[in-house]
């Protein structure tokens, strides 16, 4: 009996290390592809974005998956999703409705309570509220991918896990995906990726003038 306690024991410690090391390996894994992609002047990323939901009956492909793309420098950003532009300046957000010719302002970036990943916080948002662990490394599209598990500290939170993959190749972040806690997968995959471009010095600013002069209402 006491050798069989003895055992259980020595497995229990084994399994700690374990699980320790591969938390560590993650946050090693993240912090340099966070130190890398951050060192850029700016980038831009082209995305594809699916959902799914096997409770409900939707599986991943089932529609066109919606695309988008963004510019970010800092914390600032320029993003086309949905059919709106939303610019980040460091300080404003401004919601470019181009259907409605409506622009809404906040002094805020797009909110993170709810679990989402907004484009600021995308090289640092695993730094805080999250349990990391190393996952599988996949081949998708002649990359190999590993993943890191992200699991929200917050049990209140409608994100249950994000998984970050990042290409070992060239340690950039390649897809991400998150689980909602009513079984929803969102995934978002880059399909493309440039650095270090020429932009304008106006590109991340709001020109108040040119949106007033094409008769758009901003709140």
């Amino acid at each position: 009996m006491k050798n069989t306690i003895g055992l259980s024991f020595v497995f229990f410690l084994m399994s700690i290390t374990v699980l320790s090391q591969s938390n560590e390996n993650a946050h090693v894994l993240l912090d340099a592809v966070s130190k890398k992609m951050g060192a850029y002047e700016n980038m831009y990323i082209a995305f594809s974005q699916t959902l799914s939901n096997e409770d409900a009956g939707i599986k991943e492909g089932d529609e066109q998956p919606l695309k988008g793309t963004i510019y970010l420098q800092d914390q600032k950003y320029r993003l086309s999703y949905l059919g709106n532009q939303f610019l980040y300046d460091g300080k404003t957000l401004y919601v470019i409705n181009r259907d409605e010719r409506e622009i809404s302002t906040s002094e805020n970036d797009l909110s993170g309570d709810d679990g989402f990943i907004y484009p600021s916080k995308l090289l640092t948002f695993y730094k805080e509220g999250y349990n990391l662990k190393m996952g599988k490394i996949s081949n998708i599209e002649g990359r190999r991918i590993q993943f890191v598990t992200l699991n929200p500290m917050d049990s209140n939170s409608e994100i249950v896990k994000v998984e970050l993959g990042i290409d070992l190749a060239n340690s950039h972040i390649f897809k991400l995906i998150q689980t909602g806690a009513n079984g929803s997968k969102t995934t978002f995959t880059i399909t493309e990726f440039r650095k270090n471009e020429t932009l304008p010095n106006a590109f991340f600013t709001f020109n108040k003038a040119k949106y007033l002069s094409e008769n758009y209402t901003i709140d």
